[in-house]
């Protein structure tokens, strides 16, 4: 599974890019340059990701872009809470358990599903260790 979305930047009329992501209908931004739209994006996709996550609703696996489009990940952070909070959903199981799993106070569980609780990356790796997943890092040569 990646977080790797495709945007599209609209010319703005009064200057600038309008940004969409075909993904997620409930993110917009914008930007006074390309460079600036598409950091733009990051942000505000992140911020999509979290809210679903905060509202225990799915999460949009990304669509394959179509020519003309862009694409921006999500930060790595957020990333890795939602390759969690996705696993989790689909072993079936609640923070309870996954605490259980883990071996650790249900509190701790709970913060490493909350998007902007500040988690580090190896406490991430072994929850998903816990509900059989790995952590693969890819590298990518940037457009």
């Amino acid at each position: 599974m990646n977080f790797v979305y495709p945007v599209t930047l609209t010319p703005d009329p009064d200057g600038g890019f309008v940004v969409t992501f075909p993904d997620w209908p409930e993110a917009i931004t914008q930007g006074e340059t390309r460079d600036q739209a598409l950091e733009e994006a990051a942000d505000c996709l992140e911020e999509a990701v979290a809210a679903r996550i905060d509202d225990r609703a799915e999460i949009a696996l990304p669509s394959s872009p179509r020519a003309g489009e862009e694409t921006v990940a999500v930060p790595i952070a957020t990333a890795l809470k939602a390759a969690l909070y996705l696993a989790v959903r689909e072993a079936g199981i609640g923070t309870s358990e996954l605490a259980r799993r883990l071996g650790v106070h249900e509190k701790e569980a709970r913060r490493l599903l909350d998007p902007r609780h500040g988690s580090k990356a190896t406490a991430l790796e072994r929850a998903l260790a816990a509900v059989g997943r790995r952590l693969a890092v890819e590298v990518q040569a940037a457009a």
